[in-house]
């Protein structure tokens, strides 16, 4: 971030109306101070080489190096920008999110949403500087979630249990539940050390809010906030081992 606090930014997009419209709506923002843009990556590596961003806004569906392949490569910077994906399309949120990304914005993109973009970059980058809050951001993730045209960060921890629905997975909370693009199988390999455990082809829980595991008459139930989900027989016996290794642990602390 510059000296005087607005942000130097970087738009990337291989579509030259896509990229006006988005430069002219962040030239607009008071916060701000530079704006560069480059028509593909290999312009934008040119440009972070020459000066130091706060924010990289990044269409991810380019030729040649494509979004997601230079957020990978901006991540190993000693320094690396904030990103912000802009992008016509919603199957690489997840994706997006396991990068650190500090936003998701779906094209056509609008001020008031690039202006919450910024509140967001500045957030991310002032408060979280202390090491231990940013051990915190890391270990819990947040998800895109779109609510009334309006993409929204669920952090996972919310999430109590998932539930398949063809090629997406419907995230259950405390509140609600929210519908996101990405298999429930994937899901379960990236959540598996969050603590998520698969007790059906259909179902991944949080195991900590398990509150029961209940024989029926069909076999087993686990219940979570006083609903009933089913276990199958594939994943029971690996289920109860888990939680008696975890009731072991809460004993020994």
């Amino acid at each position: 971030m510059s000296a005087t606090g607005f942000l130097r930014v970087l738009a990337v997009d291989d579509e030259p109306p896509a990229l006006d419209e988005l430069a002219y709506h962040l030239r607009a923002d008071p916060r701000v101070a530079r704006l560069h843009t480059a028509g593909d990556a290999t312009e934008a590596l040119r440009l972070l080489r020459d000066g130091d961003v706060d924010v990289v806004f990044l269409d991810i569906r380019m030729p040649g190096l494509d979004g997601m392949e230079l957020a990978r490569v901006l991540r190993r910077f000693a320094r690396p920008p904030a990103i912000v994906f802009v992008t016509a399309y919603d199957d690489g949120a997840v994706d997006a999110f396991d990068l650190g990304a500090t936003d998701y914005v779906r094209k056509p993109v609008r001020a008031e949403r690039l202006a919450e973009s910024l509140r967001r970059v500045i957030g991310s980058r002032v408060v979280p500087s202390h090491p231990a809050a940013l051990a915190r951001a890391e270990e819990d993730p947040t998800i895109p979630i779109e609510l009334a045209g309006t993409t929204r960060m669920l952090p996972r921890s919310a999430v109590r249990w998932v539930e398949a629905q063809g090629d997406y997975a419907r995230l259950h909370t405390a509140e609600g539940s929210h519908l996101v693009r990405v298999s429930l199988a994937t899901l379960a390999e990236r959540w598996a050390d969050a603590g998520f455990v698969r007790v059906h082809r259909s179902y991944l829980v949080q195991l900590k809010l398990i509150a029961e595991l209940r024989l029926v008459n069909s076999g087993y139930v686990v219940v979570i906030d006083g609903t009933e989900l089913p276990v199958s027989r594939r994943h029971t016996r690996e289920l109860k081992d888990k939680l008696v290794r975890a009731a072991k642990q809460d004993w020994n602390r």
